[in-house]
């Protein structure tokens, strides 16, 4: 093997994957410090900041848009486009209503369950609906989380409910994105057309129960920042997925549950009982067995990522 040159460490194409991989991490990692940032917006309820989430995160989506002149793609839309959007939407906002929920009702663990499974939730769908071909390594991980699951029922007394809505409004969401043509910016732009005028009325509707202004200025900049927060990760994302193979992408996708897991056990002290580490043990187990088996085949299937998109190794537009 020919020694390893200084000219090829530093070519353009490692240059280009190291900053795909920065771009990818730091996504990543925003997405799994999310619940150290949403209690910062109590004592505003889950709902009003889920609507003034939804509201400036349009804002700021425009915002870029516009600076980015990706606006032609929206004229483009069929009918059917939008009609998929709009149920896309309707998913997302389930999403980040029901983890903005389980962040400030101290169910993080849960959440973090629900992300960690996510991935295997999408492969069960793609082989229910969209009729592809799932290997045996694929159809075993989906048994160990279905075993898990079971498990982690009798650990709660009840079905993961929070764990089950995240990882199914997110596998069935990034089921109908593959059937829209619009990059991550831009479709999560159109999403936010069709549900910001719900999210307006609502916050028109609570009047003086809304916190955005009666609770000092820190707090008013808190609830606007939740804008940016939404689109800095997404922004960054984009950027990663166009410079790394969408394998490398899927591997990142991981350091999220991780995060708020640590964040769910280490800071907030959630409960772990024994039973709850021999479910998660498992949950582990079957993204171990998934990952492995995405490695082996990276060249020839796709792999689910965050945004709940798929697609072949290597991609030269964003998800």
């Amino acid at each position: 093997m020919p020694p390893l040159t200084t000219s090829a460490i530093t070519s353009p194409e490692v240059h280009t994957q190291g900053r795909g991989l920065t771009y990818g991490a730091l996504a990543y990692v925003l997405w799994g410090l999310f619940p150290a940032y949403w209690p910062l917006l109590v004592p505003a309820q889950p709902v009003e900041v889920l609507a003034h989430r939804i509201v400036w995160s349009f804002v700021t989506l425009a915002i870029v848009v516009m600076i980015l002149r990706r606006w032609r793609p929206f004229l483009e839309l069929s009918g059917k486009g939008w009609l998929i959007v709009t149920a896309a939407a309707v998913l997302i906002t389930v999403n980040w209503g029901t983890y903005i929920y389980a962040v400030n009702s101290h169910h993080v663990v849960e959440a973090a369950l629900g992300y960690f499974i996510t991935p295997l939730v999408s492969v069960a769908l793609g082989m229910i609906f969209l009729k592809e071909r799932v290997r045996l390594p694929q159809t075993v991980a989906i048994t160990v989380v279905i075993v898990a699951v079971i498990v982690l029922t009798v650990d709660y007394g009840r079905l993961p409910i929070i764990s089950l809505i995240l990882a199914c409004s997110f596998g069935v969401y990034g089921l109908l994105k593959k059937k829209v043509p619009l990059d991550a910016i831009t479709s999560l732009t159109a999403e936010s057309v069709v549900i910001v005028p719900f999210a307006v009325v609502y916050l028109l509707v609570l009047g003086s129960a809304n916190t955005f202004t009666t609770e000092g200025s820190g707090h008013t900049l808190l609830i606007l920042s939740t804008g940016i927060v939404t689109a800095i990760p997404l922004v960054l994302f984009g950027a990663g997925a166009q410079r790394i193979p969408l394998i490398t992408m899927g591997m990142l996708q991981y350091l999220a549950p991780v995060l708020q897991f640590a964040w769910g056990v280490f800071v907030v002290h959630e409960p772990m009982p024994a039973s709850r580490w021999i479910g998660f043990a498992l949950v582990w187990l079957a993204v171990a067995i998934f990952t492995f088996d995405a490695l082996k085949n990276c060249t020839r299937g796709p792999f689910v990522l965050h945004d709940g998109t798929k697609g072949p190794r290597v991609r030269s537009a964003s998800s």
